[in-house]
């Protein structure tokens, strides 16, 4: 028919996005994946580790890895196990390599630190634990752009904001949400957050001014969980089901809940689509958890503004999913994205590609993109400063800095209550004391010294200020 021909193909350089598993050799095999039965992703990846939540006799543990370190992992390979029951959700600081906040059934949420070489027994010792929570914390998500800002979210209906820097609590964000909180989601500067709730509601939440600026009563008038993240320019992407019980996305505009931009259906099935976004490409991943595929969607300015790009397809369905931040990415192969996709015994990495004929660095596909600096400090952001993320190029590849010690500042020592549990004793005889366990001491040694060194300082400084003070009355 004559009204065919007129149908321009839309140019997108991402219609050809195709993803393929690693070769079985770059697999991480023999990992016992958690079971709880829990919407989270399971895993959180960065440019030098893969963090897993396992299974774990009585308490909660999640595995780290040194990216390399593909194959078979080793039985004993030491876990991070602090927490009393199982850990619900974790996530890398997006400022810091090394650190990894992990949120857990037993009411709290931990911040430790992984060193650059693995050690030699479990990690015990979080850096810092945050108590605040009356139930289970099923969300955890660093800040994007604000240096040690955390947020949590239980199943009191809660959504704390911390400062892992001092441990305190900055803000509880509370009677917003009258049921249990599905996801939570920052903007690209983090100004404002979105949540989706069992109450049928997504809400647009300025934190700071502790106000819901935007709801949406049923964008989907299916029952089963809603996910919601922000997109670019302030618009917001859900998922979630019909009445029917068919799978639906949707695009919104903060700005006009009323109407969505973009709704469609696409399949009968009743996992909940994970949304992963990259911001750099304007392309939505959406992961069904114990789907086999991974759908992928590009977000344009004209109609009908989410594009269907392509599916990947597996045999085997996911647990759940990490995403690999940009600057993690090869772009020597033109990988546009990255998962790694846990199997109930093993972990395979996705990688999403663009194909191109040319060696040379694509400078279309990798715009900068977020580096590893924070634009602000805790306080500044709490004050109401906003800042978007420093960016970085790619142009020579990322090459992740060397470890950076996260330093716990307590305001007042005297009010902080002593940590629950008996206290460890570590006897140096022991036998698989090894160099590792040495230079983790001398380090710990270095860092006390230091952090006497600043207490000495500041003491001298305010005994100088109280002398100018009191001679100033006299």
């Amino acid at each position: 028919p004559p009204a065919m021909s007129r149908r321009v193909v839309r140019q997108s350089k991402f219609r050809h996005v195709f993803g393929q598993p690693v070769k079985a050799d770059q697999m991480y095999e023999d990992i016992r994946v958690s079971k709880v039965t829990c919407d989270s992703s399971f895993c959180a990846v960065n440019p030098k580790f893969v963090a897993i939540i396992v299974e774990s006799g009585g308490g909660g543990a999640f595995i780290v890895l040194p990216l390399a370190k593909t194959g078979r992992v080793d039985k004993n390979h030491p876990l991070v196990t602090g927490h009393t029951a199982p850990v619900l959700d974790i996530d890398w600081c997006p400022h810091n390599d090394n650190v990894i906040a992990s949120a857990s059934e037993d009411t709290t949420v931990m911040v430790w630190q992984i060193p650059d070489y693995v050690p030699v027994r479990n990690i015990t010792e979080p850096v810092v634990t945050l108590e605040g929570h009356s139930k289970r914390v099923s969300i955890i998500s660093w800040h994007p752009t604000a240096r040690n800002v955390l947020l949590s979210a239980g199943c009191d209906n809660l959504v704390i904001l911390w400062n892992v820097g001092t441990g305190e609590m900055l803000l509880a964000l509370e009677d917003m949400h009258t049921d249990l909180i599905y996801n939570v989601g920052w903007n690209r500067n983090g100004s404002l957050l979105v949540t989706t709730c069992k109450d049928k509601k997504v809400r647009v939440i300025d934190p700071r001014k502790q106000q819901i600026i935007a709801e949406k009563t049923k964008p989907h008038d299916g029952t089963r969980p809603i996910r919601a993240i922000f997109v670019a320019d302030g618009k917001i992407f859900t998922t979630g089901f019909s009445k029917m019980s068919e799978r639906q996305l949707g695009l919104w505009d903060l700005n006009n809940f009323e109407e969505p931009i973009a709704l469609q259906e696409m399949d009968t099935s009743n996992g909940v689509l994970l949304p992963f976004y990259d911001a750099d490409s304007s392309i939505v991943y959406l992961c069904g958890k114990g789907d086999s595929s991974i759908r992928y969607f590009e977000i344009t300015d004209e109609a009908p503004y989410v594009h269907y790009l392509n599916t990947y397809s597996s045999k085997e369905p996911q647990r759940g999913m990490g995403f690999m931040p940009k600057r993690g990415l090869d772009v020597s192969k033109c990988e546009i994205a990255r998962f790694f996709k846990l199997h109930e015994r093993k972990c395979e990495p996705i990688v999403m590609t663009v194909p191109r004929k040319s060696d040379l660095f694509q400078d279309d596909l990798y715009p900068d993109t977020p580096g590893p600096e924070p634009a602000l400090e805790a306080d500044e952001w709490l004050s109401g400063k906003d800042a978007e993320p420093i960016l970085i190029s790619l142009r020579d590849g990322y090459v992740p800095v060397k470890n950076r010690e996260l330093k716990v500042v307590k305001k007042n020592i005297l009010d902080s209550k002593p940590p629950p549990g008996p206290r460890r004793s570590h006897s140096t005889c022991d036998s698989d004391f090894s160099q590792p366990g040495l230079d983790e001491v001398l380090e710990e040694i270095r860092a006390l010294k230091e952090m006497v060194q600043a207490q000495e300082k500041r003491i001298s400084d305010l005994e100088n200020k109280l002398c100018q003070f009191t001679n100033g009355t006299d």
